[in-house]
Parts: structure tokens; C-alpha cells; sequence
């Protein structure tokens, strides 16, 4: 039998839902419980036990306007059947502080997946900011080539059209004014 820290996660979980609130990249208490392994209540309630070591950076309680939008993002249910009370989120730093906290093999074993999977998202945004950046540099180096091509085009378009016909001599006498 494999020992509880080699745990793998499970195929339901795939990749962990990092969102973005309050210009912070969180996770729900509801995503991450599973993957500790308790539920969401007893996630939360060991948690509020140890309120300390989970500052606003850490971890926060959505607002109802931010609940609000995050119902209608991911499609939660409202009503009979839903969350009673408002959801806590984790930072990266969070999630790995909760892993302290619930002290068992499998949190410490998926405090490494949850820090990948960070880790994974801070690299597309990267490569993301990355390619930005490449794509700015194409676009003015393409407006000088521009630039370039009407400047040239301008000189070489009266060398392509025909010769003017040139003047023709009279034929017959004309009186010099």
C-alpha cells in the first residue's frame, strides 16, 4: 500500500481554479478543501481557529457584491442548495498556510500541488507579458516599414507612368508675336 504522502490527487480535482479578486489571485475555500482532503466546513472552522495566521494578504471573506460576480462568472447555485454564508479565499501564501494548519499527510502532500499550480499560472502570465511586449516592437518596427514604403512609392510612381508626348512642331507659317 502507498504511503499517504505519495497520495495522487484525484482525476474530479484536474487543474486547480486560480481567479482574480481585488487585483489578487485566489483560490475558493470550496477548490481547496477537497483537495486537502476535509470538507468545506471543517476547512473553514480550522481556519477561524487560527485567525492569526491568516492576514488580509493571506486570506479574505468575498463581499456580497463580490460573491454576486463570482456567481454569475462560474455559475455557483443561489438559493436552496447553496452557500449559506460568504466564501473565503486564499492567496497563493494562504493556501500554503492552511496546509499548516490541517497537519496531515495529504494537506502537506497538496501544499505542493496548490504552489504549482500558482507557479504554472505566474508563468503564462509571463509569457503572456512577454509576448505583449514582442508584439509592440513588431508593430513599430511594421509602421517605420510603412512609412518607408509610401516615401518610396511616392518617388518611384512618376518613373513608372509614360513619358509626356513631347511638344509638336507646327507645320505652316506662324507670326512671331
Amino acid at each position: 500500500m502507498k504511503s499517504p504522502a505519495h497520495t495522487a490527487v484525484p482525476a474530479p480535482l484536474g487543474e486547480l481554479r486560480i481567479l482574480t479578486i481585488r487585483g489578487q489571485s485566489v483560490v475558493l475555500d470550496s477548490d481547496l478543501a477537497p483537495i486537502y482532503g476535509v470538507t468545506t466546513g471543517n476547512f473553514n472552522k480550522a481556519v477561524k481557529r487560527n485567525l492569526d495566521r491568516f492576514p488580509d494578504d493571506f486570506s479574505f471573506v468575498l463581499n456580497h457584491a463580490e460573491f454576486g460576480a463570482l456567481n454569475f462568472q462560474i455559475g455557483t447555485s443561489k438559493g436552496r442548495g447553496g452557500r449559506r454564508k460568504l466564501p473565503r479565499v486564499f492567496t497563493e501564501h494562504g493556501a500554503i498556510m492552511a496546509a499548516t494548519i490541517l497537519n496531515s499527510p495529504r494537506a502537506v502532500s497538496m501544499s505542493v500541488y496548490v504552489v504549482r499550480a500558482f507557479v504554472r499560472m505566474r508563468e503564462a502570465l509571463l509569457a503572456r507579458t512577454g509576448m505583449e511586449k514582442r508584439l509592440a516592437e513588431i508593430e513599430r518596427t511594421l509602421v517605420g516599414h510603412d512609412a518607408a514604403l509610401k516615401d518610396l512609392y511616392r518617388k518611384l510612381k512618376p518613373l513608372l507612368l509614360p513619358p509626356p508626348d513631347p511638344p509638336r512642331r507646327q507645320i505652316g507659317f506662324h507670326a512671331k508675336d
